[in-house]
């Protein structure tokens, strides 16, 4: 930590430096950028840094990206992440918050660019706050370290505004639910050098499945100072309780083919099971123009959360195929954590050739504290129910007998440096060649056991227009992701190296009608390997023998066309086709997480995704219709999964200064499972038809 704040002081001391000189040599004032396009926009994003951490155009970046904007999820009603998941080619649903990314298993994000995600776990995180989602596809470890290679998904946050602006809105629709937010922006004071955001949401409402319900409250505030000329110093804090009852849900019992055993609102939860998150999260934003040609931001988030969960687990049917046996959790997890990311970007011209320099640093530490009290079966005073004919409230927490409880205690510390160029060879050739170190440490606290290791994570591009609306690149990605420190701890034959992946990529991006609309067609490869598997060759503890080793591979090989656009003034669309096949290339069959013989469950192989909406002016209204469609898989326990596809729609209009939207979801009522998980806890069902009314107001 102090190596990097060092590091960092020396950055700035050098800047400051250069802005002196520039001041001496009367150097002229930066530029305002001024961004100019289209009257309105809807679906299609003004920019993002996501791909490169750089002022980069959509055809510049040398990688797929999409970007979910606000309009396209309010149009949604959206209000969870995975609300958006039709949005995202080569994205489905595994579990909870997790997904299925380009085939792996994940749940990494960001909040800003940087990491600490108060959502962590098996919370689903709310999208009031978000101003936009933004998503990079592959390996992502030149630019944000550790992470599965399918992509990465960044929050941005919904910040102060200078302009006054503000919303309130009240909200309802079946399972009981009711729910009202209100948000307000605008400068303090006449002299508009600070500007605040005060933001609020409240959401009530049951859920299909038995006794399970959802609260969530979220309230977060900032304030955003102009300070040392054009820079801007942004300070936020969030505060969010979400209450889920009868959670944890597993899924539901099926058939090896995938059909429901029983009805899909089956829950092994009581109604006094609750799974309930507390958060709080803090952070400061400096971006500042250090000269006319280096710019900088640096974030510091910080935040703690708690996590508690009392759920009935279920562990199987008996012979009888009806009656499924319990097992009970009292769990506890709490986690801080603090992270600090600088950013410099430095363009110049040296031999001849133009530079977009980035080099910058991150550092991560966080504490983990984990309790877990469990109680199984009737021996254990845990009783059995009927799947087909369930019997809530015999299940008495005081005549429960617990095993000895399981404890955690884990620091996590990650520091990472890196360096990256963007070229401008000619006018229409492009090369980005990038570079990241890593250095991280594991410790269990309790028992004083430490692993660390380091890496580097190259990236290399390059990107060719042979006209000015259209760009075709390769690119090769590199990224990693540490060991668990449980099993570096338990392997007798010393450390296990991080699983490292690798990706090649092709793509043509291309505007049309003027940039009205946009296309991006990535064919591409990833390949994962030092994927830890259990030895065959172990015969127990003091054999000699270590128990596990890196011969797991993973192949995915795959194409995406993605098609986002404000077609005309009335008609906006975004719409995605992915196609990937994914399977095992190392390792004994079966004998790596997530996987089913030589296949990834959950991981399908054809995916379709279309929201569009047109404007009737006339009747100041908006029609929107979405589809949703996912292929077969296999769950965890190598049933089917079976395919689906799901219709969406939505009203909206206006009348005075007042907005009436009604949403339709899963129009069709059609039954079926989200995702698949082990045979014991079945399929995750999807939600069935459901229907939301929102009235608010701007202003």
């Amino acid at each position: 930590m102090r190596a990097f704040l060092a590091i960092n002081l020396l950055l700035l001391t050098t800047a400051a430096a250069f802005a002196e000189e520039d001041a001496a040599a009367g150097g002229e004032p930066i530029d305002e950028i001024v961004v100019s396009g289209r009257a309105q926009t809807y679906y299609l994003a003004d920019g993002t840094a996501i791909g490169t951490k750089t002022p980069t155009t959509f055809l510049e970046v040398p990688q797929s990206i999409q970007v979910l904007t606000r309009q396209l999820i309010d149009d949604q009603a959206a209000r969870e992440t995975i609300d958006l998941y039709r949005s995202v080619s080569g994205v489905t649903q595994f579990s909870y918050s997790g997904v299925t990314f380009r085939g792996f298993r994940q749940d990494q994000v960001r909040h800003d660019g940087v990491l600490g995600d108060p959502f962590s776990g098996f919370a689903i995180p709310q999208l009031f706050n978000v101003a936009q989602v933004e998503v990079l596809k592959g390996p992502s470890g030149m630019l944000y370290g550790a992470g599965e290679p399918g992509g990465l998904i960044n929050y941005v946050t919904k910040k102060p505004t200078f302009d006054a602006q503000g919303q309130w809105a009240v909200f309802g629709g079946d399972d009981s639910r009711v729910g009202a937010s209100f948000e307000s922006s605008g400068p303090l004071g006449a002299s508009e050098a600070v500007a605040y955001r005060v933001g609020a949401f409240y959401e009530d409402r049951d859920i299909f499945r038995n006794n399970a319900g959802t609260r969530n409250v979220l309230v977060s505030g900032g304030l955003s100072f102009k300070v040392l000329g054009d820079s801007l110093l942004t300070a936020q804090y969030d505060y969010i309780d979400q209450d889920l009852t009868a959670h944890r849900l597993r899924g539901v019992p099926v058939t090896d083919a995938g059909d429901f055993i029983t009805d899909v609102d089956f829950n092994t939860n009581e109604r006094s099971d609750f799974q309930r998150v507390e958060a709080h999260v803090g952070q400061l934003i400096l971006e500042h123009a250090l000269t006319n040609s280096l710019d900088s931001r640096t974030t510091l988030r910080f935040l703690s959360n708690e996590r508690t969960q009392n759920y009935h687990e279920p562990r199987g049917l008996l012979d009888d195929g009806r009656t499924m046996t319990r097992e009970f959790r009292d769990q506890l997890r709490e986690n801080e954590e603090i992270s600090l990311t600088s950013d410099f970007v430095l363009t110049f011209e040296g031999g001849g050739l133009e530079h977009t320099l980035l080099f910058g640093g991150d550092y991560f530490l966080a504490n983990a504290e984990s309790v877990s009290l469990i109680a199984r079966g009737e021996a254990q005073g845990v009783p059995n129910i009927d799947i087909f004919d369930p019997v809530y409230g015999l299940s008495d927490v005081s005549e429960f007998t617990f095993r000895a409880p399981s404890v955690g205690d884990t620091e996590f510390r990650r520091l990472g440096l890196y360096v990256q160029d963007q070229i401008q060879l000619t006018e229409r050739w492009q090369i980005l060649l990038g570079a990241r170190y890593d250095d991280f440490d594991d410790r269990n606290e309790l028992t004083g056991f430490e692993i660390g290791d380091s890496a580097i994570s190259p990236r290399a591009a390059v990107v060719f227009q042979p006209i000015e609306d259209a760009s075709l690149y390769a690119s090769y990605t590199e990224g990693f992701n540490p060991q668990r420190v449980s099993d570096q701890e338990v392997d007798e034959d010393g450390f296990l190296d991080p699983e490292e992946s690798l990706q090649y990529e092709l793509g043509f991006k291309k505007l049309w009608f003027g940039g009205r609309l946009q296309t991006t067609a990535a064919i591409y490869r990833i390949e994962k390997q030092n994927v830890r598997v259990g030895n065959p060759e172990d015969t127990g503890i003091g054999d000699g023998i270590p128990q596990f080793v890196q011969i797991g591979e993973v192949r995915s090989d795959g194409f995406e066309l993605d098609l986002i656009g404000d077609l005309t003034d009335n008609w906006t669309i975004t719409a995605n086709y992915a196609y990937n096949d994914v399977s095992i290339t190392g390792g004994n069959p079966g004998a790596l997480r997530n996987s089913i013989g030589d296949n990834f469950a959950n991981a399908p192989l054809n995916t379709f995704g279309l929201w569009t909406r047109y404007d009737i002016a006339a009747i100041n209204s908006a029609i929107a219709v979405g589809v949703d469609y996912v292929d077969d898989r296999l769950s965890l326990g190598g049933q089917t999964v079976q395919s689906y596809s799901v219709v969406d729609a939505s009203w909206r209009s206006t009348f005075a200064d007042y907005e009436l939207q009604i949403n339709l979801r899963n129009l069709l009522d059609e039954e079926y499972a989200a995702s698949g998980f082990i045979e014991r806890t079945g399929h995750f069902p999807g939600e069935p038809r459901t229907v939301l009314v929102q009235l608010s107001r701007n202003f």
